[in-house]
């Protein structure tokens, strides 16, 4: 499979960023250590270049309808100026994948979408367009920068007459941003910082990219690679795609239900109704380790009796808390916080707590 390379790929470069394959992209994991970064983020401010990213524009009398047929969240709810998290349910009870659903106008709405789906989403989505809603794949025009940590507001005020401290979580505004017009300004983020996603046109990724670096500098702001990203969601417990969640996996499985809405019909909802009404085998958890050691993606998990009750999906070093933290399935009789299991680490049972999400105070 051919590689791709985001616009900014050559000015990553240079930075120092370690650069390697990631859903098909080559992307920037690091540009200093993971937890350096990591604590940038926490501290102060980040800037994460994640214009892999893929977007869809859906408009028309039928996009409302296409858009609930084929996501599990509520969209008539939505009002413009509003997002909302949500999955793209398969026909056989799993997930094609997790998005974020913009509406931008009434009939006019954005769908943000992984990297590694934006072919397969953009079949699947296109597939139950049968309510003619004009859809675009506009992924290559777009740079998406999520500037993140609790200085992030303050700094990109410096570029926007937006307020900023007036668009609340889930929300998100378009405006003038570095001196372009009908930026989007979203307060969608992945890593409980704080801060805002900036939407840009790729031909003016590199100006805003520099323009935020310049008036970010008594701030100490720095560009931060997908390691970082991954710890710093963890550490919130945010379900990443083909970890944590994928087609084998249902929403109610994975803690989703508050996305899972069924005030409308939609792919899967009957199989998802009947798991809400009768309980689920295994659930998604988030767990501390209480012994030393790093959980790791397809780990064994354990009951203390050495029986496997499930396996870890995604597991770090939480940099904040200086513990291993971790996601993984388990038996329902082991999802409630507080109860001990046991991860497999080289042969050995190690000790760990499930815990409430998220996995570190805000």
């Amino acid at each position: 499979m051919e590689i791709k390379t985001i616009p900014l790929n050559d000015l990553h470069t240079k930075l120092g960023a370690k650069m390697v394959p990631f859903a098909g992209f080559q992307m920037p994991v690091r540009y200093s250590s993971d937890i350096e970064e990591h604590m940038t983020v926490r501290n102060g401010v980040g800037v994460f270049d994640v214009s892999h990213m893929g977007e869809f524009t859906v408009k028309g009398p039928g996009a409302l309808p296409l858009i609930q047929k084929v996501t599990s969240n509520d969209a008539a709810k939505l009002i413009p100026g509003q997002a909302q998290y949500s999955c793209l349910p398969n026909t056989d009870g799993g997930i094609v994948d997790d998005l974020i659903v913009y509406k931008i106008a009434e009939e006019d709405y954005l769908l943000v979408v992984n990297a590694s789906n934006i072919e397969k989403d953009w079949n699947w989505i296109s597939k139950f367009n049968s309510f003619g809603a004009e859809m675009k794949n506009i992924s290559d025009k777009i740079c998406l920068f999520a500037v993140q940590g609790p200085k992030a507001a303050s700094v990109l005020q410096r570029l926007t007459d937006v307020d900023l401290a007036s668009i609340p979580y889930y929300h998100f505004s378009i405006g003038i941003f570095a001196g372009k017009n009908d930026v989007i300004i979203s307060n969608t983020g992945y890593t409980g910082a704080g801060g805002f996603e900036i939407y840009v046109p790729a031909a003016a990724a590199e100006e805003v990219w520099n323009q935020i670096f310049e008036v970010g500098q008594p701030e100490g702001i720095k560009p931060i690679g997908l390691g970082a990203r991954d710890t710093l969601r963890l550490e919130m417990g945010f379900c990443l795609y083909g970890n944590d969640i994928d087609d084998t996996t249902s929403p109610i499985e994975a803690g989703l239900g508050w996305i899972t809405k069924f005030t409308k019909p939609f792919n899967s909802s009957e199989a998802f109704l009947r798991q809400k009404e009768m309980g689920v085998e295994r659930k998604l958890v988030g767990f501390k380790m209480t012994e030393k050691g790093i959980p790791r993606h397809h780990y064994v998990i354990k009951d203390g009796s050495g029986n496997t009750i499930g396996h870890v999906t995604s597991g770090t070093m939480s940099p904040l808390l200086g513990i291993g933290i971790g996601l993984g399935y388990v038996q329902t009789a082991y999802a409630v916080p507080g109860t001990e299991i046991f991860v497999e680490i080289r042969n050995q049972p190690i000790k760990a707590v499930v815990s409430k999400l998220p996995l570190i105070k805000k």
